[in-house]
């Protein structure tokens, strides 16, 4: 009895009502008219009152209710979650749904309304979109019902506690996967690259026929055989491709509620995907002021699995990163020539000529792909008219650091070191986009 209290809510109407009734009470001093009157509608209102409280707590029926969650959730994209409601009252019941999200996307207020008629249902969808890894915890269900009297509310809470894992994004990796094995690259901004001669991995020597390439006759057999005959080339398979992701001071800056290093992860997974398919071997490594989540480039068939636990399991305290030590690193480790996708990023030319030495004789044995980040903040603060001299002045400033962004591009690339400078949100297609020029060109 004492739990049915507890659950009992009086709601705004059984408030108006009561307040109207006190005011004619009041009245009836000066209008003794209406005194009568007063008196049965304030009887009809206990028994309206007694009538829904009976409904809600004594009636046979009532609601059931379920929140329908995925295994796994994909960080920084948009996640559908699911709850489905039954009304089994003899009545169509208003009810207000109370669900308790995680504390991690900081929402105290989320709440859905709704009508559900007699012996009816409701599917209620919504999205949420977390922004770091790790365990969430859903917590209850909390159901508010009323009668259509509409004075009380009955709670029901339906215990639907669950955790439920975020990992790197899997939905973009899904995404990404289609676009780069169709035509639609274009549509992403990526680029058909033409490809300039071929790769050196021989593979038959064949008849020619026509639309074959001159420049692959093999005169030699030619001369033997009597006819035409050509070299027959094909794409050099199962080259490593490392995704190095840095998880230093320099990647904790956030942009869209995102880490500059969980857009790394991401890219990550989904460019090791691709990578795969393109039978290629796909692994990674991350580093600060240690070398950790090393994952040796294979083609193995559980090679994406073990990726995606590594990337999942990554955390950072943000320090100082070593470039010297990823240097020794993959001196040591890596001894055949791989693609190197360096996740990093470097906010001024000074901090890049601390570290240019290291990439510099990273690149003599490697290929190495240097990816930052421009700042769209504050792209989006200089694109801003200024009507203030301080304004004018702080503009300046930031389109100085602009300005810098392009000169660390142009001092790498005078080093022969392929360079990405990208938005944040373009990371993964832009990635994508020069792993395929890469391939194309055979530069690996």
């Amino acid at each position: 009895m004492k739990k049915a209290f507890k659950s009992i809510y009086l709601k705004r109407r059984f408030f108006i009502v009561l307040t109207a009734i006190i005011v004619g009470f009041l009245l009836s001093f000066i209008f003794q008219d209406i005194l009568g009157a007063i008196r049965i509608l304030f009887f009809v209102f206990l028994i309206l009152f007694l009538v829904d409280l009976l409904l809600l707590f004594f009636s046979k029926g009532g609601i059931h209710a379920e929140r329908i969650l995925p295994d796994k959730l994909s960080n920084g994209d948009e996640n559908a979650i699911q709850i489905q409601l039954a009304n089994n009252y003899l009545f169509k019941a208003s009810i207000k749904l109370i669900d308790e999200l995680p504390f991690q996307f900081q929402k105290r207020d989320f709440g859905l309304d709704s009508l559900v008629k007699s012996g009816g249902s409701k599917t209620y969808d919504y999205n949420v979109r977390p922004t770091e890894r790790g365990v969430y915890s859903f917590g209850s269900l909390n159901i508010f019902v009323s009668s259509p009297i509409g004075f009380l509310a009955k709670k029901i809470t339906f215990d639907s506690s669950k955790e439920v894992p975020v990992y790197p994004s899997f939905l973009q990796l899904r995404k990404y996967d289609l676009i780069a094995f169709t035509n639609r690259l274009f549509e992403y901004g990526l680029k058909k690259i033409r490809r300039i001669g071929h790769t050196m991995e021989f593979e038959q020597i064949k008849d020619y026929i026509q639309g074959d390439d001159i420049r692959n006759i093999n005169w030699k057999a030619t001369a033997k055989k009597g006819q035409l005959m050509v070299n027959q080339f094909q794409d050099e398979k199962s080259q490593p491709i490392y995704s190095v992701i840095d998880k230093g001071r320099v990647m904790k800056m956030p942009f869209n509620e995102l880490s500059l290093l969980d857009y790394a992860i991401n890219a990550t997974l989904v460019i090791s995907n691709i990578a795969l398919k393109k039978n290629d071997k796909a692994g990674m490594f991350s580093f600060s002021n240690t070398i950790a989540n090393r994952v040796a480039a294979e083609r193995r068939s559980s090679q994406m699995n073990l990726i995606l636990e590594t990337l999942y399991n990554l955390e950072s305290n943000f320090v100082e990163s070593d470039f010297s030590r990823l240097y020794v690193d993959i001196k040591r480790n890596l001894n055949q020539r791989s693609l190197l996708l360096l996740y990093t990023n470097f906010e001024t030319l000074d901090a890049l000529n601390r570290q240019l030495p290291y990439l510099q004789a990273i690149s003599k044995q490697h290929l190495l792909v240097v990816i930052f980040f421009e700042n769209t903040e504050l792209l989006d603060f200089a694109n801003k008219k200024a009507e203030t001299t301080q304004q004018i002045f702080e503009q300046t400033i930031a389109e100085k650091f602009i300005y810098e962004k392009k000169l660390i591009v142009n001092e790498l690339r005078k080093y022969g070191i392929q360079t990405i400078l990208t938005k944040p949100e373009d990371l993964t297609i832009n990635t994508i986009n020069k792993y395929l020029e890469i391939k194309a060109r055979g530069l690996l």
